[in-house]
């Protein structure tokens, strides 16, 4: 479908239910209201397909066949490559790696690039919003190699403080790893910026897209970063699968980060020597299917326009905060200005987890707990938050039914 086509072209929300099977079931005799998509997203039947479709008609190893299902499978992978490069604006598809998710890609950089470079009394920067999986790694990396984490502290609203960012920018820090979008509380951050700050003072960076890609337009190249991760199961594709983009120049310098098949040009027992971009960080065999369906889920998201997704989320996010803010008894954990379609939330007098199970018996799948993000749940004070996250596939009824649903759980803790 052409831009204009889409730009024109009403927002049918229920034709997009329809694409997807699981949103039709019923929960504990309810209908299913599914308003966890910032842990994982559902899957459109064209992403069910592919993956069948291949494993039906075309399964073989890639890369190293001559067989025309070897062929095939090599074909179906490498396009999903491309549909990858496309949709972050890469320059070339030497910088797309599969990976098996976001944590995997951090993990990637951070002993491939990070490992071999840095010293004692190096500094790595991340922010105070970070998902564990942009947290330990780090960690890990300074107890390997006696550097420093740094953190940069947010505010009660849960913005980062850019002026801090830029003053900790300093001599020592060798790369600065940010989310575009925190998981915790749906906080934008201004990473163009960041990504740009660090670049004049010839810093790297990496940029956790994890939570962005599904909402976000993503240009690595407008960004200016110099690594850029996320993970399929987020974007309506299949689990197992996601993405390390990074700068031609830099996987260049890295060495492998695992070896193996299909990583190495030759193997003796002297040595071995690297294959190219991109197989030198893709040891063994990938996950194949979960690179087609990958593909699909992008085919499926831009056919959709992502700035039409992106419009009906952030109504569904206008009014869902509307709603329980004027919710008695519940307060809503961070509050900044520019936000993607997720709202964390307490309950007076209920701790999150038993508000959980009550929601699941009307039906409504939230998520609750840290969220993998602990510290900031040590910043608001809070030991757990109850997390509701919205796709272009949810609707304004759906949150009433959340609220709803909160009504019965206040109603039985008072």
């Amino acid at each position: 479908m052409s831009a204009q086509a889409q730009a024109t072209t009403p927002f049918d929300v229920e034709r997009i239910r329809a694409d997807f099977p699981i949103l039709s079931r019923k929960v504990h005799g309810k209908p299913l209201v599914y308003l966890d998509n910032g842990a994982s997203s559902q899957h459109p039947q064209s992403v069910i397909d592919a993956e069948a479709d291949y494993y039906a008609r075309h399964h073989a190893n890639v890369h190293r066949g001559v067989h025309a299902l070897s062929q095939e499978a090599t074909d179906l992978f490498e396009g999903a490559r491309e549909k990858v490069r496309r949709f972050l604006n890469a320059r070339s598809t030497r910088e797309i790696v599969f990976v098996r998710g976001t944590t995997e890609a951090i993990n990637l950089v951070a002993q491939s690039w990070g490992r071999p470079r840095l010293q004692p009394g190096d500094e790595i920067l991340v922010t105070w919003l970070e998902h564990h999986a942009n947290i330990v790694p780090w960690q890990l990396l300074c107890q390997q190699t006696g550097a420093t984490l740094k953190v940069v502290p947010i505010d009660r609203r849960g913005v980062v403080d850019f002026a801090q960012f830029e003053a900790m920018l300093g001599p020592r820090t060798r790369i600065a790893a940010f989310a575009q979008v925190s998981n915790a509380l749906g906080t934008v951050l201004p990473v163009a910026r960041m990504a740009a700050a660090a670049r004049a003072r010839g810093i790297v960076t990496l940029i956790d897209g994890a939570q962005a890609v599904p909402h976000l337009r993503v240009d690595v190249q407008a960004l200016g970063c110099d690594f850029y991760a996320f993970s399929g199961h987020k974007l309506y594709g299949p689990t197992g699968i996601g993405v390390l983009y990074g700068r031609e120049q830099l996987f260049e310098e890295m060495p492998p980060w695992q070896g193996g098949g299909d990583m190495i040009l030759t193997v003796s027992f002297q040595g071995s020597t690297w294959n190219a971009l991109p197989y030198k960080f893709e040891a063994g065999t990938p996950n194949i299917a979960g690179a087609v369906g990958l593909g699909a889920a992008i085919d499926y998201l831009e056919k959709v326009g992502i700035g039409n997704a992106a419009e009906h989320e952030h109504s569904l996010l206008d009014y869902a905060t509307a709603k329980l803010g004027d919710f008695e008894g519940l307060t809503i954990i961070g509050t900044a200005p520019d936000k993607a379609s997720l709202v964390s939330f307490v309950l007076d007098g209920v701790h999150p987890h038993d508000l959980g199970t009550i929601l699941d018996m009307e039906g409504v799948a939230i998520r609750t707990g840290h969220h993998c993000a602990m510290p900031v749940m040590e910043f608001f004070d809070v030991p757990a938050t109850a997390r509701a996250s919205f796709s272009f596939y949810n609707t304004h009824a759906e949150i009433d039914a959340l609220v709803a649903a909160l009504g019965k759980a206040r109603e039985m803790f008072r």
